[in-house]
């Protein structure tokens, strides 16, 4: 099935997360996507290595439906490659510093320069601009400079994420502005330079959180895994296992307190709001984790289920990937990988009723070295001085 982007050519150069799932993101719409890689391989594809080449799980997530050229970029007849592929491209992905993206030839500036009506897709640690914007980042950098770090954990224990939300949700706002560029292009006829970054992705997570500081209504700190916004929301444990529990809205409220045997506190003034129960959430959450003594985890879901609470349990990592719930027939592909059994790769976040591609693996190191360069109009004869060159 054609996909939406079909026809859009897209040169990723980016790395690890940001600008690769982003690219991946378009090549699930249709577009046709080539990871431009240094000759060696890129720090990016062996980082956690899952398959017996050395491929890390994070490439392989990041990189579904592309296509690979390796070159190295410091030559200069690489920079002459790499400057006859963007005179033919329509969408340039980079998650680089602003130095870097200048060093590299990569700026917006230079690539209008060989081809007016370019867009560019890059994401930095810190933006752009401003005395921060050299500065390297991940997605560690934005969560603790957010705030978000502050509030994960007890009050003088912060914990980090242990995924990395930040990056992924900087890709998600990549594809979008590359997209909106896209459809500016179909307009208008003119490039545009798309911008994000892991701290602007972080502070709009945190966003609410920092209304509340900066108005002087509030000022949160760590509460554990209990919500301070809505109760009883915790993690609670069953005789075999914890379990999660949400409690949202005076409907839901008071459903649960039926099940706890407790109805007087639907009426408890303490509890008359989610704020309210959040901040008395304490109480609430120990009328509940009394509830669950003598009982199965299984036991106390049917229950929460039943009553249409969100609820759901605390899995392992092992325990989604040998398929409880489900979660692998639903959410994801197995995909066939040189070097493994096959990888389960997520469904890209947004599905369409039509306009997405069947997406093909990812690509081994200058898997498609001479097909990009043949399709990009070099010669038999220029592939094979490029790579006697150790250009590809």
């Amino acid at each position: 099935m054609s996909g939406i982007l079909e026809g859009v050519r897209v040169l990723d150069f980016g790395r690890y997360i940001a600008g690769p799932y982003c690219a991946s993101l378009l090549a699930d719409l249709g577009a046709d996507v080539i990871r431009i890689e240094q000759r060696g391989g890129g720090d990016d594809r062996y980082f956690a290595p899952a398959t017996h080449h050395g491929e890390g799980a994070q490439y392989l997530q990041c990189n579904m439906g592309k296509r690979c050229l390796s070159l190295d970029l410091r030559s200069k007849d690489g920079r002459e490659v790499m400057r006859r592929l963007i005179s033919q491209a329509d969408v340039v992905v980079a998650n680089f510093s602003p130095g870097a993206l200048k060093h590299f030839g990569l700026d917006y500036e230079t690539l209008r320069k060989i081809k007016d009506d370019i867009i560019l897709t890059t994401a930095s640690a810190y933006h752009s601009e401003g005395p921060l914007a050299e500065r390297i980042g991940f997605d560690g950098v934005g969560q603790a400079v957010s705030g978000a770090i502050w509030l994960t954990g007890l009050p003088g224990q912060p914990f980090r994420s242990a995924t990395a939300y930040v990056d992924f949700s900087t890709a998600l706002s990549c594809a979008y502005g590359t997209l909106a560029a896209i459809i500016a292009k179909m307009k208008t006829g003119k490039g545009t330079h798309v911008q994000a970054s892991l701290v602007g992705t972080a502070l709009t997570v945190m966003n609410q959180i920092l209304i509340e500081q900066a108005t002087g209504f509030n000022s949160r700190i760590a509460t554990g895994n209990r919500s301070p916004v809505s109760g009883p929301s915790d993690i609670f444990s069953a005789d075999d296992g914890p379990f999660v529990m949400q409690v949202i809205g005076n409907k839901m409220f008071q459903r649960w307190t039926e099940i706890v045997g407790r109805p007087e506190l639907a009426k408890d003034e303490r509890f008359a709001t989610d704020m309210l129960r959040g901040e008395n959430g304490v109480e609430l959450s120990a009328v509940m984790a009394e509830w669950c003594k003598g009982r199965t985890r299984e036991e106390c879901l049917s229950v929460l289920v039943a009553s249409n609470i969100g609820c759901g349990p605390v899995l392992s990592p092992a325990e989604v990937a040998e398929g409880d719930m489900g979660l692998l027939e639903t959410f994801m592909d197995k995909v066939p990988f040189p070097g493994s059994d096959g990888i389960f790769i997520t469904h890209a976040p947004a599905q369409l009723s039509n306009g997405q591609t069947d997406m093909s693996r990812p690509p081994l190191l200058g898997e498609h070295n001479d097909e990009v360069l043949a399709e990009f109009g070099f010669s038999n004869d220029e592939i094979a001085e490029l790579r006697s060159a150790s250009v590809i």
